[in-house]
């Protein structure tokens, strides 16, 4: 039991460390942009609606991980956060006003900087892959910057500008 509460506590801090990462950079957009949103109470609370979220997904993930049914138990945590966040979102409007005053991309960059954190824990294991997954990942990139670049242009023109 000790080792899987000091489990959860580590997943509570990396979180805060999150919601802390967010705060400051949602700071330093107002400081360059006064104009953006600003840091208030709701701000905190929607930070800590995140943050009960997350913690709320992750006990659900833990508990479940125990079942017998294949599919629950390898639901990955991230499904019962957005679960969690969908159920308490539709049931109560606070948390949506609440979440609504964090700004959306001071939340993408704590999360950009983890997954890039993550992927480079990785890169030996990606240098054992065959070199045709890197052809196959410039093919993907070149297309999928072709295909925004050209539904960019296709909305631009009904637009009319």
């Amino acid at each position: 039991m000790e080792k899987g509460l000091n489990q959860y506590v580590k997943y509570a801090l990396v979180l805060l460390l999150s919601v802390g990462l967010i705060l400051f950079t949602q700071e330093l957009k107002v400081l360059k942009y006064p104009d953006s949103t600003p840091i208030t109470g709701m701000t905190i609370a929607g930070l800590a609606s995140l943050w009960l979220f997350s913690m709320i997904g992750i006990g659900i993930s833990g508990l479940l991980s125990k079942s017998k049914i294949s599919f629950i138990r390898n639901f990955p945590i991230l499904g019962w956060v957005s679960i969690t966040s969908l159920i308490m979102c539709l049931l109560f409007d606070f948390f949506v006003t609440a979440i609504q005053a964090v700004d959306f991309l001071s939340i993408t960059t704590p999360i950009l900087t983890f997954a890039g954190i993550s992927v480079a824990d990785r890169l030996v294991d990606l240098r054992k892959t065959s070199w045709k997954v890197a052809i196959v990942a410039v093919f993907v990139f070149v297309g999928t910057y072709a295909g925004s670049a050209l539904l960019a242009q296709f909305g631009l023109t009904l637009a009319g500008k």
